[in-house]
């Protein structure tokens, strides 16, 4: 073993840890503050030891003093009485592992200076040791299932022309125009698209990209042998059982300077001899796929293309008919993972406000719930048996945990039965036991066209019957996605302060059926406005809202939404725009994100002017009187700060009371993943601004008279 890639690690058999302590003043119980947001723990990648008696999870924390998220790889045992304890060293980053077959080795990520490569691996039985490098190994990798062989993507060694010659990366090679000398050119050149991503910022020129190809070393190291080749790119790889093929999509078009219709397909490649060949699909995109036990089949997320149903597909390994296995589902799966006898397939899916794993019979049939309740599940892993099912899972007053159920032919059993689920960490439990978290009362109604529309409603805190209380409607992006029965800081924090908060989930929002997802198509701001508008009366029919105290609330599609509502309506005495959307024609020029309306409104806006025109908020800017926060990330690609800007000058020129929040080094996932020190900074701006215009459930606004 070459000792320069060995790093300190946790030994075999440590005793029980727990994540950074982040002391508090605060005297318990209090209701969700700002602060709070540093001392929550996120669990996810949870996955089965092959022994089924340990689980992996990856467990992030914040580092507040050096405004930093921090990951780990923890374990915990299944039994539901040991305490998880740290796996990786808390000195360096680790995320995402991988079990080897025979549960000797586990295999991360993680970042460490000095060392070129971000794939570490651990002896997972005695007598353990530390952390080291697998020569030869530049990626997570997918273990065969004999352990032999690892297998990986990889966009190969960098050329030596690029090391030496850094404005290689900056300069597209198709470029016309030449400067005297490029080493004292430090801009960029580009002939085509794209040139921007969000959290990528400005990438390098298209023709100077190299694909992602697979590899394969032995376990003990070597040199590795690449298996593909050519200008696409090879992703998602999976071994078949006997080790002999792998299965991996590739996109046609990946070359295209535009995309309009991507067109990923399953491949299969022989490792001994390289031979490819294309399975051929009736379906436009074929992702995810997965091999079955019994090596016979292959199961991909089919569609017929964008904006069409998502389904689980089933094909044989040597090509021939493909059987839709949730034809009669309305639903959109995830990934698919095989049960270990191969009956069943396992995917998780929105349904409702919720996530959950289902279960679909491979021989055909109904398919079925196998979680449930009023929470939404992360990433879950099946154990080799077959018996046990574990995920992460959170709800509206609980942040992440690890849980396992027992899987039957029914599904899980009820509490305390033979299927009784366990909670397995408790990693967010000193947190929440200091918190006055609030639930959610969910509510239905039918609106514009008989669509009938789900909603959530945050009761404020210290509520008194004899009391009105103001009242904020948050409007959630996408607009493919919703919101449901899942922690949310922002929420819990507004509800904290004496506020209803009210949660739609328009048409156009996920998790209710196909057609309900794309009902919105081509008319964003029109039955999507009437349906938030029709929630927010009937949440001031329930009793106890200040009607004369409305706020309105939303990010990216929310954003443009918010622009949109303060357009049409002056019901609302105050307004947070985040990340948001205020004129379709400038986005589309600066956005990483054009297909997203050329599909949504039927075109680019050189061909669609007229509708582009009238879905703008821009459009009906001169009516908007409602007092603004504007909010929004400097290196936001998905939508550029330009239109913030617009917005900005707008309604300072008018004379409307607007402040306008810059986030430096932060892009359009601000709310979710930004700095934390930037992302508690906006909780806290928000809390104020509706504070000061709205008052709260125990004081008058600051601004006087709303009305």
């Amino acid at each position: 073993m070459d000792a320069r890639r060995v790093l300190p690690a946790v030994a075999i058999g440590l005793l029980t840890a727990s994540p950074p302590v982040h002391l508090t003043a605060q005297s318990s119980p209090h209701p969700f503050q700002a602060t709070d947001y540093y001392r929550l723990v996120s669990v996810a990648d949870p996955r089965f030891a092959p022994d089924g008696r340990r689980l992996a999870l990856t467990v992030t924390t914040v580092v507040e003093d050096k405004d930093r998220r921090h990951s780990e790889i923890w374990m915990v045992p299944t039994d539901g009485l040991t305490p998880a304890f740290r796996y990786t060293s808390p000195a360096a980053e680790a995320s995402q592992p991988v079990w080897s077959p025979d549960g000797s080795l586990l295999a991360f990520s993680s970042k460490r200076e000095g060392f070129p490569d971000d794939v570490w691996f651990l002896r997972a039985t005695p007598p353990g040791g530390e952390a080291f490098q697998v020569p030869g190994v530049h990626a997570l990798p997918v273990f065969s299932h004999d352990g032999k062989w690892l297998l990986y993507g990889w966009r190969g060694p960098e050329p030596d022309s690029a090391k030496q010659e850094k404005w290689r990366d900056r300069i597209s090679p198709t470029a016309i125009t030449r400067g005297p000398d490029p080493k004292r050119f430090d801009g960029r050149v580009y002939t085509s698209l794209p040139f921007v991503e969000d959290e990528r910022g400005l990438v390098p020129p298209r023709e100077a990209r190299r694909p992602s190809h697979l590899y394969l070393a032995p376990v003990a190291g070597g040199e590795p042998k690449q298996l593909t080749s050519g200008d696409l790119s090879q992703r998602d790889p999976d071994w078949s059982p006997d080790g002999k093929a792998v299965v991996f999509v590739q996109d046609s078009t990946e070359l295209d300077e535009v995309r309009s219709e991507p067109r990923p397909q399953l491949y299969v490649l022989t490792v001994a001899d390289g031979v490819l060949r294309r399975i051929a699909t009736p379906f436009v995109e074929n992702r995810a796929p997965a091999w079955s036990p019994d090596g016979k089949s292959i199961a991909f997320v089919c569609s017929k293309g964008r904006g069409e149903e998502n389904d689980v597909c089933v094909i044989p390994a040597e090509g021939g008919a493909v059987r839709n296995l949730t034809t009669a589902w309305d639903l959109d799966p995830t990934a698919p993972s095989w049960a270990p006898d191969g009956r069943m397939i396992y995917c998780r899916a929105e349904i409702r406000g919720n996530i959950h794993v289902f279960a679909i019979p491979v021989a055909g049939g109904a398919v079925r719930q196998v979680t449930t309740g009023e929470r939404q599940l992360g990433g879950f892993d099946v154990s080799r048996d077959g018996k046990w099912l574990a995920y992460s899972t959170s709800d509206v007053t609980h942040p992440d945990e690890a849980y396992v159920t027992q899987l039957s032919a029914r599904g899980p059993g009820g509490p305390g039965g033979p299927g009784s689920e366990r909670r397995l960490t408790s990693f967010n439990d000193s947190l929440v036991a200091e918190l006055v978290t609030i639930p959610a009362d969910t509510f239905w109604f039918p609106s514009v066209g008989g669509l009938r529309i789900e909603a959530f409603l945050m009761r404020p805190h210290g509520y008194r019957p004899e009391k009105t209380y103001p009242l904020i409607l948050y409007i959630h992006g996408g607009p493919h996605w919703n919101y449901g029965n899942v922690f949310f800081p922002e929420f819990q924090l507004l509800a904290a302060q004496g506020y209803w908060v009210l949660l739609v989930n328009p048409r156009g929002s996920t998790g209710y059926g196909h057609a309900f997802t794309f009902a919105s198509r081509g008319r964003w701001g029109l039955e999507d406005y009437e349906d938030l508008m029709k929630a927010v009366d009937l949440a001031i029919a329930r009793g106890g809202v200040d009607s004369t105290r409305l706020g309105v609330a939303g990010g990216s599609y929310g954003g443009f939404m918010t622009n949109w509502v303060v357009g049409h309506t002056g019901r609302f005495a105050a307004a947070e725009s985040d990340r948001s959307i205020y004129d379709w024609f400038s986005w589309y020029g600066s956005s990483d994100a054009q297909g997203l309306t050329d599909y949504e409104f039927y075109g680019p806006p050189w061909k669609e002017d007229s509708l582009y025109r009238a879905l703008s908020p821009r459009t009906y800017a001169g009516n908007i009187r409602t007092p603004m926060l504007i909010v929004h990330s400097d290196d936001d690609r998905r939508t550029p700060i330009a239109d913030a800007e617009q917005l900005f000058v707008m309604l300072r020129r008018r004379g409307v009371p607007a402040e306008f929040v810059r986030y430096p080094r932060s892009f359009h996932g601000l709310s979710r993943t930004g700095p934390p020190w930037l992302l508690v900074d906006r909780l806290e701006r928000i809390r104020t601004w509706f504070a000061h215009w709205l008052g709260n459930g125990e004081g008058p606004p600051a601004a006087g008279a709303v009305h």
